[in-house]
């Protein structure tokens, strides 16, 4: 099994997301009805890391999930329609699917991070 922490400490940004023929899957840990929304940066988890979004939405009805969408296609520059969650509906820990160029898409979330850091 592969370490999750890359060199410096950091973990890899690689882990967090992979590219697909149609877009990207990301990996996402939630966290609903947050005093400051936003895109928070990598945070580990039982699996590998995930890139964490907090929203002020509360987790019923799938009001945080549409969140979530919207926050992603504001950082990612796509429509909120390009993005679905296809695993973890209720679930804290997502995956995300994001129609569209996954080298753009890739380095968009890289340039965003790196600002983070």
């Amino acid at each position: 099994m592969a370490d999750p922490v890359a060199a410096g400490g950091r973990l890899s940004r690689d882990q967090a997301w992979r590219p697909l023929a149609d877009g990207l899957e990301l990996r996402i840990k939630a966290q609903p009805r947050a005093r400051r929304p936003g895109l928070q940066g990598l945070v580990d988890s039982a699996d590998g890391p995930r890139l964490k979004l907090a929203v002020n939405e509360a987790p019923e009805d799938g009001r945080a999930n549409k969140a979530i969408c919207a926050l992603l296609a504001e950082v990612l520059h796509v429509p909120p329609s390009r993005i679905a969650v296809v695993q973890g509906a209720t679930s804290r820990e997502k995956t995300c699917h994001i129609e569209g160029d996954p080298a753009a898409l890739a380095a968009l979330l890289g340039a965003r991070l790196e600002t983070l850091a």
